[in-house]
């Protein structure tokens, strides 16, 4: 046996363990995404504050969206080791804090805390393998994180119904505690981070523009049309800070010794493009997501937990392409296919999914998602492995940071720009088929809309299938997108060790 091969055969262990770290760290900030929704209706009744319900979720999302760039300059700068270290200490503390919690205002505030350290741990964790695993063997690694990604987004909410049901809700965040401190404990032992340290220059002025864009962009979607009128100046006027912060960002990044996002990097091609595509496919995921279970609970009369269950196939499928794309990736070196394939699924499954009516068969939406979920299990962390393998070794946190940041983004306008067409064609809808003076339930309430009487509940399903139908198609179109751009992508050699 060579002194290579003996290397390699006491390292792979290491690995392995590091790798299950990352994955674990990866989840826990996936997790808490989506795990607080079916809680919120219990967090309200015990702590009151049903006016600040939304930021329950809206605090973790703008706080972990706005620090990913931060991250991975800090990364890139200081050594992933001890930046994930700090991130994971920041999210527990965060984590503990949100468990303590005596009211709403409370807990909003330490759930931004929480998402401070959240957005490291997903950047850090993806540009983390780059450091260990030569972008040749990435691929298997690099599916295994969409995977993860992916089911946490679909288990999210049915884990906390299932805590809220058997236990207390501030379980949902304790939870954290002992998985996190495990992770901490292994990434300190196995992970070997760079002694090498440099004079650094933080480009704090360009970091205060893009919180400030990103601040005022996803408090414009997330507010317009829902806790804002749409026809409101003060909405209109956090687009404009949103506009004037992207202006100052793009200025002090051509100025600034050391950018958080190097504007250089758009001008490479694979990260433009894997960046667009990311965005989009953010839109994709977090929109279906977001109705599909609407749709069980109203029209299939399921409870929340039931239709978190229902959810399973689209994270299956999801599951199953991310692990084998990887593997297929890491044995052939060839990945411009997938992206292509998968965007294409992605387009079918939406189509399919506007082809759900009120009387489908549920063997229809399991068969329909799943096709969606495998779709977006092959495309998803190959972007991923596109970014990383076409910069050089010392650009691998800020490349990672700025894919991970446009799905992040995309995700938060898609929300935001499907629920506004959902509660347009909704209520268009609703004046159309529903008598004047008829009463309806003021929010969408399953148990409410249940009670309805025949012939009102019979219109407002109707009405509620042709605004789901148009969400879908929406989602397709902007899919079709997706699937254009990534025919533009190029195939590049994965190399076998690092640049």
């Amino acid at each position: 046996m060579t002194a290579d091969s003996s290397t390699q055969t006491h390292k792979a262990p290491s690995v392995r363990l590091l790798f299950s770290a990352l994955l674990l760290v990866m989840l826990l900030s996936a997790l808490d995404q989506t795990i607080v929704s079916t809680a919120l209706p219990t967090i309200v009744g015990e702590l009151g504050g049903l006016d600040k319900l939304s930021w329950v979720v809206t605090a973790y999302i703008l706080s972990s969206t706005i620090v990913v760039p931060l991250y991975g300059k800090f990364g890139d700068l200081f050594g992933r080791k001890i930046v994930l270290q700090i991130a994971i200490v920041l999210f527990l503390v965060g984590s503990a804090l949100c468990g303590l919690a005596q009211n709403m205002t409370q807990l909003v505030l330490m759930r931004a805390l929480q998402g401070l350290g959240g957005g490291g741990l997903m950047v850090i964790s993806m540009a983390a393998v780059a450091d260990v695993i030569p972008p040749a063997d990435r691929g298997r690694y690099q599916g295994l994180f969409g995977g993860v990604f992916g089911l946490a987004t679909v288990i999210g909410p049915l884990i906390g119904g299932f805590i809220v049901q058997h236990a207390s809700w501030r379980w949902i965040f304790y939870i954290n505690l002992p998985l996190g401190l495990f992770a901490l404990l292994v990434i300190g032992a196995v992970f070997r981070g760079s002694a090498k340290r440099n004079k650094h220059e933080i480009d704090y002025l360009g970091a205060i523009y893009l919180s400030m864009a990103l601040l005022c962009i996803i408090l414009f979607t997330t507010e317009g049309g829902t806790v804002r009128e749409w026809s409101d100046p003060q909405l209109w006027c956090i687009l404009a800070f949103g506009l004037t912060g992207i202006a100052g960002f793009i200025y002090e990044e051509r100025l600034a010794w050391e950018p958080i996002i190097p504007l250089s990097l758009f001008r490479d091609r694979s990260f433009l493009l894997c960046s667009l595509i990311g965005f989009i496919i953010g839109m994709a995921l977090f929109g279906s997501v977001t109705f599909l279970p609407l749709y069980l609970q109203v029209v299939k009369d399921a409870t929340p937990t039931q239709a978190g269950l229902q959810l399973i196939p689209l994270m299956g499928g999801l599951l199953l392409t991310s692990i084998v794309s990887g593997r297929i990736i890491s044995h052939t070196g060839k990945y411009r296919v997938f992206p292509i394939l998968g965007t294409l699924l992605g387009v079918v499954g939406m189509t399919l999914l506007t082809r759900i009516t009120v009387d489908s068969p549920i063997w229809q939406l399991y068969l329909f998602t799943s096709v969606l979920g495998m779709g977006l299990g092959l495309v998803m962390q190959v972007l991923v492995l596109a970014v990383q393998n076409s910069v050089s070794s010392s650009q691998y946190g800020v490349a990672t940071s700025g894919v991970t940041l446009f799905r992040s983004i995309g995700g938060a306008l898609g929300v935001a720009l499907f629920g506004a067409v959902f509660t347009h064609v909704l209520q268009s809808g609703l004046m159309a088929r529903i008598p004047e003076g008829s009463e309806l339930p003021r929010e969408l309430n399953p148990t409410a809309i249940h009670h309805l009487p025949d012939a009102l509940r019979l219109s407002y399903l109707d009405a509620f299938g042709s605004a789901i139908h148009a969400v879908f198609m929406l989602a397709a179109a902007i899919m079709v997108l997706a699937f254009v751009l990534s025919w533009f992508l190029r195939e590049a050699p994965l190399r076998r060790g690092e640049a």
